[in-house]
């Protein structure tokens, strides 16, 4: 394990704590089968299917980022983490399978999940899509209810008036 970098991760996010490392030991797992490293663009892009700690270890050791487009949050709030690399096309999916019901206190799960052999803590695979596209920039159109601005493809037309998501009133019937 790079000290340095778990060290990084833990100023970054704030504490150590297991959910941490389950991010961090998924990057050292992703980093070596991969060969990736620091994102400086969108060359390496990560889908993590959780918003919990081990998504800052994500951004601390490959710099993905929400703001540059290549974090992207896929809520099925599973610990797993999808890595691709844009110049090569290689994919990796890593799925936490080690389960804490063995009555470890966190201490020992944390060091648990960083120490234990690989095969142990993560299920190895493909992803089930395909690498999503570039982030796109968009024409900022203004609600012509609050006058916030948004991106045209985040608008909606209702009664012939442009609307933001906020001001929308979605039409719902039955179940």
């Amino acid at each position: 394990m790079n000290e340095k970098l778990w060290d990084k991760a833990v100023e970054f996010h704030g504490h150590v704590c297991p959910g941490l490392a389950i991010g961090f030991r998924a990057c050292e797992i992703a980093k070596n089968k991969m060969e990736i490293g620091i994102s400086d663009d969108e060359e390496i892009v990560c889908i993590t299917e959780n918003d919990a700690c081990g998504v800052d270890a994500v951004q601390v050791i490959f710099s993905c980022t929400v703001g540059k487009g290549n974090l992207l949050h896929r809520n099925t709030g599973k610990q797993a983490f999808s890595f691709f690399n844009r110049k090569t096309g290689e994919k990796l999916r890593l799925y936490l399978k080690a389960q804490n019901n063995t009555g470890m206190d966190r201490e020992s799960w944390r060091k648990y999940i960083l120490e234990a052999p690989e095969e142990d803590v993560f299920s190895v695979s493909q992803p089930m899509y395909d690498l999503p596209e570039k982030a796109r920039l968009f024409k900022t159109m203004y609600c012509e209810i609050c006058g916030e601005g948004a991106p045209d493809h985040k608008m909606r037309l209702q009664e012939d008036q442009v609307v933001c998501l906020d001001c929308f009133k979605e039409y719902k019937r039955g179940w």
